[in-house]
């Protein structure tokens, strides 16, 4: 059930890509710390932070190349398409999609041009990224920052550091080890929007790392991959095993042809933005995953077992390709804020602010 709005105002000043494209214009992820909302576009190499500064309105826009605190594989310039966040401890995690873009053909090239393009397949070294960033809040403050390094400020003898899953520019562990996998080997070359393997949700608790798969959907069926993760340098991390030697755990979900765009940590639950897996416009819901975080083994979860908590509006007519929710924060128990991917105009009041949805979740 819809409770209201709020108003995302951004800086102009460190809004606009490499190719002019605003950040309010592609949010693709949103994650809340005290009074401080994270939000990410997905065609930039930043994380954007804004400011609680009335009952409805996030300002104060702070933005953070993420290149100052990790190592990427195709530099500053090349997006990273975060599609999750996270938080556990004093880290803020986030996961690129993974995923494989197809060019767009372009109505102005002549037809054989456009067909031409339509077969070519593109890669971007930064979308292949599982990392985790210190976020710290000050004691005096509450003013929550990234930090490339810094003490804990719970055991101070202790250092926390940025860090990344082992990878290059073409690939990393996790994606090495998906290639051979029985459901997904014959999607790892496939196009995210394509039905195509494509990470799109991420939601941590203690040691498990919750990565939602918003593309294959399998005969109408969603997964969630379980990692878990070890140290191995200062800034490096692997898949760690578990009691049978396995990297990770999959676990099926029947979101009723749905893949899933967000996870979110709620008690023992976990929460499902769910939507189209390709490019369509369709139904965008919020599922409860009840006891999930206590699921000790691989799952398989029917309809029945889950909880359709509400839909999200979309776009559809003169709207198509608009309002397409991406992301969603949990703001306390019983809500969360949506966000959305090609904002239709009525939710841009000016030439820097975006309005994003309350949603109720009792």
């Amino acid at each position: 059930m819809e409770k209201g709005k709020v108003v995302l105002e951004f800086d102009n000043t460190k809004s606009f890509n490499g190719d002019g494209k605003h950040v309010r214009d592609g949010l693709s992820a949103a994650f809340r710390t005290g009074n401080y909302l994270w939000v990410s576009c997905d065609e930039r190499s930043s994380l954007e932070r804004l400011k609680l500064t009335s009952e409805n309105t996030y300002s104060e826009h702070e933005s953070y190349e993420l290149n100052k605190f990790l190592s990427l594989p195709g530099g500053a310039d090349c997006e990273i398409d975060i599609e999750g966040l996270g938080h556990n401890g004093n880290y803020l995690w986030l996961v690129g999609s993974h995923s494989l873009a197809r060019k767009k053909p372009r109505k102005t090239d002549p037809p054989a041009k456009q067909i031409k393009r339509l077969a070519k397949l593109k890669e971007d070294p930064n979308r292949y990224l599982l990392a985790r960033i210190p976020l710290v809040a000050d004691k005096n403050t509450g003013e929550y920052k990234l930090y490339k390094s810094c003490p804990d400020p719970n055991n101070p003898k202790k250092l926390l550091t940025a860090a990344q899953l082992l990878g290059d520019a073409k690939s990393n562990e996790l994606l090495d080890v998906m290639r051979d996998d029985i459901h997904f080997k014959d999607f790892m070359r496939i196009p995210g929007k394509d039905n195509g393997f494509d990470i799109e949700g991420l939601a941590i608790s203690g040691d498990k790392i919750f990565l939602g798969i918003r593309g294959p959907v399998l005969r109408g069926w969603a997964s969630v991959l379980e990692i878990n993760v070890k140290d191995i340098g200062a800034d490096t991390f692997r898949l760690k095993p578990d009691h049978c030697g396995k990297l990770y755990k999959k676990h099926f979900l029947h979101l009723e042809g749905m893949g899933v765009r967000e996870l979110r940590v709620s008690g023992d639950d976990l929460l499902i933005l769910a939507g189209p897996s390709m490019d369509l416009d369709g139904t965008i819901a919020v599922y409860r995953w009840p006891y999930a975080l206590k699921k000790e083994e691989e799952s398989i979860v029917h309809r029945k077992e889950l909880q359709r908590l509400f839909d999200v509006p979309h776009g559809f007519g003169e709207t198509s390709g608009q309002d397409k929710a991406e992301g969603m924060a949990l703001m306390d128990e019983n809500t969360v804020l949506v966000v959305f991917d090609s904002p239709t105009d009525n939710r841009k009041p000016d030439d820097k602010c975006v309005v994003a949805d309350l949603f109720a979740i009792s």
